[in-house]
């Protein structure tokens, strides 16, 4: 890795955003790939990165695929979709030529995504994988705008190369982001790492899906606890954040108002907000995954994966049922949806007779 190493940040919404954006600021060379009316404000004005102390300004090329990027072998890429979105950018991306290679065979590729599916994935097509375990909160709502909360860092990341390990790259990517505001680690088991995360994200759904009220702390508690029970039986170890990057609160690491903004929800409340895909199956439903595999119940998570994707299908936006939606469907019972979607109500989980 060299000084003229470039990021390429496939996915600059939130995370890769504030990623892209961060690493520009502080005079490391940036391509930001992104689509759509994002990808057009981006080439028009720019990302607007907005954080406690400021908009930041970044221009920076803008591509919406592998063929509108020259790749040399100094690039770095960064993938920041959701993981669902992932398999096929990645074989895309493997596939561009870099000299008389290609990016599979010759770059690294840094998965900064919740879950743990997508280095996995990764590790299919591309040689060289690093796990990027990420704490960053942010939102993308906007096209062109990204909203970064975190003081007095934007956030951290843990990472390692997959599926263990360290090397010098490693080490240079974590160096270069700390350089640029986040709080960083270099360990050897990365994805235990992201098997904490992936435990506080359970509620991400939750969040998602469900009104606010009575039992709900409750059921986020029993989405986690059913977390930690499958990856006790899986035999996969799992760090807290405390432990995976204790520099975070030794910072005092916080989310902090942002002006002219107002923090509405988790990533995956995001996805139904914005009308897209949703991250639950590779979050409660890798849970549901391995309950199944090892014969762990998981009944919470079940339900939220279910509800997630009726959201999704039926396009009711962000919150649509209630805590007891949730507990019914988790006892086995078919609820039906109290969307703003027009039309007869559908019933979720009618076949889990």
């Amino acid at each position: 890795m060299t000084a003229t190493v470039r990021y390429v940040v496939i996915g600059a919404g939130a995370i890769g955003g504030t990623l892209g954006g961060r690493l520009g600021q502080h005079g490391h060379e940036v391509v930001l790939v992104a689509r759509g009316a994002h990808a057009d404000r981006l080439r028009a004005k720019g990302l607007r990165l907005l954080t406690p102390t400021g908009p930041v300004e970044l221009h920076a090329p803008v591509a919406n695929s592998p063929a509108d990027v020259e790749l040399t072998p100094d690039d770095v890429l960064v993938l920041a979709v959701k993981v669902q979105d992932a398999a096929g950018l990645l074989a895309d991306w493997a596939a561009a030529p870099v000299g008389d290679s290609t990016a599979g065979q010759t770059l690294p590729v840094v998965c900064a995504q919740n879950g743990v599916e997508g280095e996995r994935l990764a590790l299919r097509w591309f040689r060289r994988v690093v796990g990027a375990c990420v704490f960053l909160p942010a939102s993308h709502l906007e096209p062109g705008v990204v909203i970064s909360e975190g003081t007095p860092v934007s956030g951290g990341l843990v990472l390692g190369r997959y599926p263990h390990g360290r090397d010098e790259l490693v080490e240079a990517i974590a160096a270069d982001l700390a350089a640029s505001g986040f709080a960083t680690a270099v360990s050897d088991d990365v994805m235990a790492a992201k098997r904490g995360k992936l435990l506080d994200n359970s509620g991400n759904a939750l969040d998602a899906v469900c009104r606010p009220g009575p039992g709900w702390e409750e059921l986020r508690s029993r989405a986690r606890t059913e977390g930690e029970a499958v990856l006790a039986a899986a035999g996969a170890p799992a760090l807290t954040r405390e432990r995976a990057l204790p520099q975070l609160a030794e910072l005092g690491f916080a989310t902090a108002e942002v002006a002219g903004t107002e923090r509405l929800g988790s990533s995956s409340w995001q996805s139904l907000h914005r009308g897209g895909s949703i991250e639950t199956d590779w979050l409660n439903g890798e849970i549901v995954h391995l309950g199944r595999r090892h014969d762990v119940p998981t009944p919470v998570n079940e339900a939220l994966q279910l509800l997630a994707a009726t959201s999704v299908r039926e396009g009711l936006g962000p919150r649509a049922f209630d805590v007891a939606d949730v507990l019914a469907l988790a006892d086995g019972h078919p609820v039906a949806h109290t969307g703003t979607r027009a039309g007869e109500p559908a019933a979720v989980g009618a076949e889990r007779a």
